[in-house]
């Protein structure tokens, strides 16, 4: 069975889609990262965010995640990159590749074979996103459409930030957001919007704990 749980960026999917896989007992598939890493790629290369660089730098990529008790982990190749992932630099670049639809196809096809390999184990999965319940899952047993107020989503992405060890603005923070809003709702290609079928869950004035049940229960609801 699969949790197809989308939003925009600081709306609380990472944490929250890793809580709600672990109260459920499922694998918790976190699609950013993998973006992230195709970010990576790109910067060192030296490859700007284009069309004709994806066609040259997509097919030296091997990109698997493993999902263990202390979260994801994101391999390119042999080296395990997931601490190299929420640098600013790589956050600008992955809003730029995501828009390019080659690299879309790319990693629509990584996720759904990830997804597949864990259904064949018998094992549901918590799946995050921008399009996983228009896009690249839309037959999803259960959609969560995750929001908050701006305000709300760049204090929790700066906190993020500084606990990684970067400085962070949140005014700074908060602009970077809306202009990556505008850019992901906009794009020509998997524009991030919800499923019409969706439950969309305002965060703003929820805990943690309460976004969490409220997801959970709603799973159970289904008998998922």
């Amino acid at each position: 069975m699969i949790i197809a749980i989308d939003g925009p960026a600081g709306s609380g999917k990472s944490t929250t889609s890793r809580a709600v896989a672990g109260r459920l007992g499922y694998v918790y598939l976190d699609t950013g990262a993998m973006y992230r890493a195709i970010a990576l790629a790109f910067i060192r290369r030296g490859e700007d965010a284009l069309p004709g660089a994806a066609d040259s730098v997509l097919p030296t990529i091997r990109l698997d995640l493993e999902s263990g008790p202390e979260g994801v982990r994101v391999w390119l190749g042999e080296e395990d990159v997931t601490g190299l992932l929420r640098t600013a630099e790589v956050t600008r670049m992955s809003s730029r590749v995501s828009a390019i639809p080659s690299v879309r196809r790319f990693l629509v096809a990584e996720q759904r074979r990830i997804v597949d390999r864990q259904a064949a184990r018998g094992r549901g999965v918590v799946v995050e996103g921008r399009d996983i319940g228009t896009v690249v899952f839309p037959d999803a047993g259960l959609k969560i459409f995750l929001t908050a107020a701006p305000e709300v989503r760049a204090g929790r992405r700066a906190a993020e930030m500084r606990l990684g060890g970067q400085q962070a603005d949140d005014a700074a923070v908060q602009e970077d957001l809306k202009k990556r809003d505008r850019d992901d709702s906009s794009r020509a290609v998997s524009p991030l919007i919800p499923a019409g079928d969706a439950v969309t869950l305002d965060t703003s004035g929820l805990s943690f704990e309460e976004q969490v049940e409220l997801i959970v229960g709603l799973a159970r609801e289904r008998g998922i």
